[in-house]
């Protein structure tokens, strides 16, 4: 019965109510589907930007892939224009995230008719995939998001001086291999030394520069098994951020409805999605 009432109400709508439902909501299948077409469109076109930089492809190809990008151009700037008549507010939409998303997608194929080689900031799309938590409907976890947000938040200053530890043992290492190693082996300054200090800590190792000596191994190695126990500190660290704070949830405020920690005792409603606070 509930379906049946819905479609009656929506076959009542207007044309602009009917566009406003499918474009702007992901809570019904034709929303669903028009959103999953407009991905697939991003992804189409991001996809034509990275075969457009290869090089060896034929004239007749790219003039192929040119075509298919100006089809994408001109359909999101018929999107973009369907969205700015149907909302009330068109300038709060206009300078929104989206808005100025949606707008940043089609400028640079414009511009590219009068600046050379500024369609390839089209890559600026890729902030429209942003879109798939709508699909999705990952909304309802945005409380735990919250939760990570409030551990880092608590955990900042921790996390400030352990940087300023790791800061100082690449310096003071860096500087003892520029001393060990030397300009023969590629530590050709300190601040070279440092790089190197800190891609080996951070245990990625490019390999650009690798020390020679026997001392300079030793160092080295005991680098390498520092920055294990180092990558450790700062997950450590929000963990026990995120267990005290559930901790103190157990007794505190939390909205009921997104999982918000209330820090504000006396708050009547959340901050963040309005519901009302059950006092205890």
């Amino acid at each position: 019965m509930r379906n049946i009432k819905r479609e009656k109400s929506v076959k009542n709508l207007s044309i602009r109510e009917k566009l406003f439902i499918i474009i702007f909501r992901a809570d019904n299948k034709a929303g669903r589907a028009f959103d999953i077409v407009l991905l697939w469109l991003i992804l189409m076109s991001i996809l034509i930007i990275f075969l457009e930089t290869l090089p060896g492809l034929s004239t007749a190809f790219l003039k192929y892939l040119f075509k298919i990008e100006w089809i994408i151009t001109v359909l999101f700037t018929l999107e973009y224009i369907i969205r700015i008549s149907i909302v009330r507010n068109k300038f709060k939409y206009m300078k929104s995230f989206f808005g100025i998303i949606d707008l940043l997608a089609i400028l640079p194929a414009y511009l590219s008719i009068f600046i050379e080689g500024s369609q390839f900031a089209l890559i600026l799309r890729t902030f429209r995939l942003l879109r798939i938590f709508r699909i999705l409907n990952l909304g309802k976890y945005i409380g735990e998001s919250y939760s990570l947000l409030n551990a880092l938040k608590a955990s900042r200053y921790k996390i400030t001086v352990f940087l300023e530890a790791v800061l100082i043992i690449v310096v003071i290492v860096g500087t003892l291999m520029y001393l060990i190693e030397g300009e023969v082996s590629g530590f050709n300054s300190i601040p070279v030394s440092v790089y190197w200090a800190i891609v080996t800590l951070t245990t990625v190792g490019f390999g650009d520069i690798t020390p020679v000596t026997p001392l300079g191994r030793i160092v080295a190695s005991l680098l390498m098994l520092l920055g294990y126990g180092v990558i450790a500190v700062p997950t450590g660290i929000v963990s026990a951020e995120l267990t005290r704070n559930r901790s103190a949830n157990s007794t505190g405020q939390t909205c009921p409805s997104c999982r918000l920690i209330i820090e504000n005792e006396r708050a009547n409603y959340c901050i963040n999605c309005g519901m009302k606070l059950e006092k205890s």
